[in-house]
């Protein structure tokens, strides 16, 4: 790790009042376990307390973040901020849904010392949120929008998704602009994935829904990269613009580089020192084990200089930044490789680093192995 970079800290919070069609992160569609879950987290940090320097990032996720009440979410920052040393320039980050938000809870928020909001807004077309099992309405998205940044919070980011089904790029753009009239400073714009096991997922087997296909979905990705840049959104990550260097999401950059991150919470991953390890997915068996004095991990790798070189490429190579021409053990400078994708316009090479291209961005998902060939 680069001594200048300092680890995050990702608490999963997992519980919504109702699960979205598309989602295949771990949460409950119940608050009843919150002061259980609670209790657990407060226990869990104490095993962790003298085993990360300085945090210099705190992101709250889920599930549904803003489902907890005021007192539980003071209750919650009290015990990190006993426990643990955050930098003073600290990004602290809630993720947050359009119907749990008022502007006293936003108020209390602030309050906290959080200083950026993610409000996951995936659409202002109401045949969209329907289709995706979203709770609110465009107008309440676009509400919150405004309450958000009318509380002064530093940043504001808002989620998108793209490739619905009967979605079509007009609609998509009008979205985008309803949105830039805001200003945010960092925009997550996703292709809808449909998960197996999830209520998408059991629709299309059962042949209710059907993918966009491969030709409309490049299309969307294409247009949403060229349109943000015109109007100013720098494309950092596959899914990610921010208007400056300044905004991009300083948290979610550290999984992409192997800078040290711990995560509590059920589910939840964490990594140092070539370790990683992560949390069992059960809100109930979490709890159990933290109240038998025992850590919560599922299971844990210790990753070969191998491993570290592949995902290197692999997590890298999802970056405008992409990867120093000398990682990977000296990988990219050997075999034909890399000029073959300079020739097809996947990658280039820009101030010793190899960057993939937008074009690049399309098969991110193959471009490491192809130096692996």
């Amino acid at each position: 790790m680069n001594k200048t970079e300092h680890p995050g800290l990702y608490i999963h919070i997992p519980f919504c009042h109702s699960k979205c069609r598309y989602c295949d992160f771990y949460s409950v569609a119940s608050s009843a376990a919150i002061p259980a879950w609670l209790h657990a987290v407060q226990t869990e940090v104490l095993l962790y307390k003298d085993k990360f320097q300085e945090f210099d990032s705190l992101y709250l996720g889920g599930g549904t973040p803003t489902i907890l009440g005021e007192r539980e979410l003071a209750a919650l920052i009290a015990c990190l901020r006993k426990h643990f040393a955050f930098r003073p320039e600290s990004e602290m980050t809630i993720e947050a849904n359009p119907d749990d938000l008022s502007m006293d809870k936003l108020k209390a928020i602030g309050d906290l010392g959080i200083n950026r909001v993610s409000l996951g807004v995936q659409s202002l077309d109401d045949r969209d949120l329907k289709y995706l099992g979203r709770r609110h309405g465009a107008e309440q998205a676009l509400k919150a929008i405004e309450m958000i940044r009318s509380c002064g919070f530093a940043e504001v980011g808002v989620d998108l998704m793209y490739g619905l089904e009967g979605q079509r790029l007009p609609g998509w753009r009008r979205t985008i602009d309803q949105v830039l009239e805001f200003r945010p400073e960092h925009l997550s714009c996703y292709q809808l994935t449909i998960e197996r096991g999830t209520p998408l997922g059991k629709m299309k087997q059962a042949g209710q829904v059907r993918p966009i296909g491969e030709k409309l979905e490049t299309a969307f990705f294409v247009f949403t990269s060229r349109y943000l840049d015109k109007r100013g959104y720098r494309h950092y990550e596959i899914s990610n613009f921010a208007r400056s260097r300044e905004t991009m999401c300083r948290h979610n950059r550290k999984y992409w580089s192997h800078v040290p991150y711990l995560g509590l919470g059920p589910s939840a991953h964490s990594f140092q020192a070539g370790s990683r390890w992560w949390n069992v997915r059960s809100t109930k068996k979490y709890c159990r084990l933290l109240a038998e004095g025992k850590a919560p991990v599922g299971a844990c790798e210790v990753l070969s200089e191998e491993q570290l070189d592949l995902e290197t490429l692999a997590l890298g190579l999802r970056t405008s930044d992409g990867v120093d021409f000398h990682a990977a053990g000296g990988r990219l400078q050997s075999g034909n490789a890399l000029e073959e994708l300079q020739k097809s316009h996947l990658v280039r090479v820009s101030n010793g680093r190899v960057q993939p291209t937008r074009k690049g961005f399309l098969v991110a998902d193959s471009l490491p192995l192809m130096f692996y060939a």
